[in-house]
């Protein structure tokens, strides 16, 4: 039988092997979609592309927001063996017009507030492509390998310069079983929310593979909802799992929400460290949280903390088939407790950039990738997170992560988030500048700024206390909530 590796094909035989057809998949608003419904309009879905001129191999660039059709149009595109290209439907057209020259899509699959930046091209209608798959016939899986391409998803680019990253059609699956099943437990009865979006690697699994994978089902929502929506959509549908970032839990943490999240069995968080004040604050309103790490390059997670082994503080130990070494700046592996560079290998590190060979064989070193990550490998077999190698701040001729000094900040009762950089004053002198945004409520005066001030210097060596405090309204994120700190670098925004 042709297209058995097809990943389309192998999760509607998992639907159906284990009787999920007629389960729910995907909840939006009062509509519900089954497995069964999802995978039958796909496949449909897939003759409307292949009629439009897609083809095996074509790329297909897909900027929706998330979706039910997004869904659709991402599987449709798997089962002609093409490739999908996933990109952030809110990026400017000059970004749009980069990454679709990047990545040369044969065709574009957005909304139709999009349709006029692809002029020229291929352009198919995402919210329409429903409708017209029903009128279709259904189409068989192309016969692919396992390790053909099946997506592209391009690094969040908090430095500006996003590249292509290639994953393949085994991926999805073996997702599914080391991070969905072996780490957080997620069966048929969870039902899932994730803040982060499909077009990001942690939003991608979260809400597209592990529902499919595991009989489960996901609220899909288009928009990143606020901490009053999330409470509605968890307290609506009964919410199992909360997949979200940092930010977004501190805003959650800064509602009332006490009692509101009870059906919670799991919240993870991704992305950015978690600062331990915020654990504690969201633990106190029955929320425990898990922190993991993973990356665009490796597809998803390859540490987290599990629900029958959570570590707070830390970002748990390696995925189920992951390696972690922890070296120094010569590539040499350090001893357990020293810190240095976390490396990974794993079973589902991406192939290559697209396009950039040169730097696919310098970032993929026997097997092992670099994730520019300082961690420490702790006795107990954890990983604790010390900040980015590329974030570090050089003041005064002395090195330092500017994640201790956000720390200290966060634990302070109104400060919901804060970061710290090295910034030219106007004699082109680095100093050292904190930005914190207050709680809620909190009335931004000189004396506060004073205060956190007084703070740090209470509880850290000097060299590491910044010169000022700056109360901001909010801090430079990129779409997925990575915190931009080449725009922190530059103290405005």
């Amino acid at each position: 039988m042709g297209g058995v590796d097809n990943a389309a094909h192998v999760l509607a035989a998992r639907a159906e092997r284990f009787g999920w057809s007629s389960q729910p998949a995907y909840l939006v608003g009062d509509d519900v979609w089954t497995h069964g419904r999802v995978h039958d309009c796909a496949a449909r879905a897939a003759g409307v592309l292949r009629d439009r001129g897609v083809s095996r191999g074509d790329h297909v660039l897909l900027a929706a927001p998330d979706g039910v059709a997004w869904v659709v149009a991402f599987l449709a595109i798997a089962r002609l063996g093409a490739v999908a290209v996933l990109v952030n439907p809110e990026l400017t057209p000059a970004d749009h017009e980069l990454l679709l020259e990047d990545c040369g899509a044969r065709a574009c699959v957005t909304g139709a507030a999009l349709e006029d930046r692809f002029a020229g091209r291929t352009w198919i209608d995402v919210d329409r492509l429903i409708g017209r798959a029903w009128a279709s016939a259904v189409v068989p899986a192309a016969d692919v390998t396992a390790t053909s391409p099946l997506y592209v998803q391009y690094t969040s680019g908090t430095t500006g310069h996003p590249k292509g990253v290639v994953h393949a059609h085994k991926d999805l699956d073996l997702y599914g079983t080391s991070v969905a099943r072996d780490v957080l437990r997620i069966g048929p009865d969870d039902i899932a929310l994730s803040v982060s979006k499909m077009f990001w690697a942690y939003g991608f699994g979260n809400a597209l593979v592990f529902p499919l994978h595991s009989g489960s089902a996901a609220v899909l929502a288009p928009h990143r909802p606020g901490p009053e929506e999330i409470v509605d959509m968890v307290a609506r549908h009964r919410v199992s799992v909360l997949y979200s970032v940092p930010s977004s839990y501190g805003a959650l943490a800064s509602a009332d929400t006490r009692g509101a999240l009870t059906s919670l069995r799991v919240a993870v968080s991704a992305g950015e460290p978690l600062p331990d004040s915020l654990g504690a604050r969201l633990k106190d309103l029955g929320v425990e949280v898990l922190e993991q790490i993973g990356s665009t390059e490796a597809g998803h997670a390859f540490c987290a903390n599990r629900i029958d082994d959570n570590t707070p503080g830390t970002l748990g130990r390696p995925v189920p088939g992951w390696d972690v070494q922890v070296r120094d700046r010569h590539g040499r592996p350090v001893d357990t407790g020293a810190e240095g560079e976390l490396w990974v290998r794993g079973p589902t590190l991406f192939s290559h950039y697209l396009n950039q060979p040169e730097l696919s064989g310098r970032t993929l070193v026997d097997g092992w990738l670099a994730t520019h990550d300082r961690v420490r490998h702790n006795a107990d077999g954890t990983v604790s997170h010390l900040g980015r190698t590329d974030d570090m701040e050089m003041v005064g001729g002395i090195s330092l992560s500017p994640l201790e000094v956000e720390r200290v900040l966060a634990a302070h009762p109104v400060v919901r988030e804060a970061a710290v950089a090295a910034v030219l004053d106007h004699q082109h002198a680095s100093r050292l500048r904190a930005f914190v945004v207050p709680e809620g409520g909190t009335e931004p005066t000189p004396e506060l700024e004073a205060e956190l001030l007084a703070w740090t210097r209470s509880r850290l060596p000097a060299f590491k206390v910044p010169r000022t405090v700056r109360l901001v309204h909010r801090l430079p994120r990129t779409a997925t909530g990575k915190l931009r700190r080449h725009v922190v670098r530059t103290g405005s925004w």
